[in-house]
């Protein structure tokens, strides 16, 4: 019988098992099939405090993961759960045939960025493909260069806007003839002197392999059918994320997006489920506020225990 298992191992995931293992619950993460979460595909990470100089993605991951294990959080590597049973506690999860029990749980599956689904857009991942401005749009390698965004909502609007502080230029790729942001996102990112918009228009190639970076993507517009070249140094696509919270449809609440819907804190509907990080999260998506959240779930989960046992 375990205390507490963590399901996912981004921010929010270490960072409740650092919080939990101190707190004597010997912890067990499950990693799920990519160990580190998102940040491990981002190359430079400026925006967290602690680090000026900047840290890879993959090493802030490590540092978390072995401030953990050095209180005595169990990791297991690789490991996904396929089932859970939240009906009744103990919870139930399981690994393929094996059967975790445990008292409680936290949540922490994080989010994966909608992709373009272009055989070259995982190519040149890190290499000037990115999904997020805010991390990566400081990088020496945007300064001055022109970028394209693709997408057409809020978060479209402000992942450009926010590229024009770096930017020579932005080009907004979206595939039809107005934004569907809200009105004050849409007028604040078109007014803009610095970003022109591509209407009716859908990235369906990134160049160039060969030369190992972004140098231009292949554009198709959806009205003509004209295909056309357009010169860039890096591709942000901002078309939305998907909570990956698919395995627990029907256990607990979640909202019409699947992000799962927390009250008082990071309690679930279940008691002795909590949640936390971009599985929660549909406005900010940091590294940073993922931590926050996961320290928060893990007091929670502690309160819960200690409650428990009085």
């Amino acid at each position: 019988m375990e205390n507490v298992v963590i399901i996912g191992s981004g921010c929010a995931g270490w960072t409740a098992a650092l919080y939990t293992a101190r707190a004597n619950l010997k912890p067990l993460l499950l990693t799920g099939e990519q160990p580190g979460g998102l940040l491990t595909t981002t190359s430079i990470v400026e925006n967290y405090p602690g680090f000026p100089e900047g840290i890879d993605g993959t090493d802030l991951m490590m540092r978390m993961q072995k401030q953990a294990e050095r209180f005595g959080t169990q990791t297991r590597y690789g490991v996904t759960v396929t089932k859970v049973d939240f009906s009744r506690p103990p919870f139930q999860l399981w690994l393929d045939e094996e059967i975790i029990k445990t008292r409680s749980v936290i949540i922490a599956t994080g989010a994966s960025h909608r992709r373009l689904g272009i055989e070259n857009e995982e190519l040149l991942g890190r290499k000037g493909v990115t999904y997020c401005a805010t991390c990566d749009g400081a990088l020496p390698m945007f300064r001055n260069k022109e970028l394209v965004v693709v997408g057409g909502g809020d978060s479209a609007c402000e992942e450009a806007t926010y590229l024009t502080h770096f930017a020579s230029k932005v080009y907004l790729v979206h595939r039809r003839d107005q934004l569907r942001a809200s009105k004050i996102m849409a007028e604040r990112a078109l007014s803009n002197s610095k970003i022109q918009p591509v209407w009716d228009s859908v990235v369906t190639d990134v160049y160039d392999v060969s030369k190992d970076m972004v140098t231009g993507v292949q554009l198709k517009n959806l009205k003509t059918g004209a295909a056309s070249d357009l010169s860039c140094a890096g591709v942000f696509v901002a078309i939305g994320h998907e909570p990956s919270t698919g395995l627990f449809r029907g256990q607990i609440d979640m909202d019409d997006q699947g992000y799962i819907v927390c009250r008082k804190g990071t309690s679930t509907n279940v008691l002795g489920v909590f949640a936390a990080g971009d599985c929660v999260d549909r406005v900010y998506r940091q590294a940073i506020t993922a931590a926050g959240t996961g320290c928060a779930a893990a007091i929670d989960a502690e309160r819960y225990l200690a409650s428990q046992r009085g």
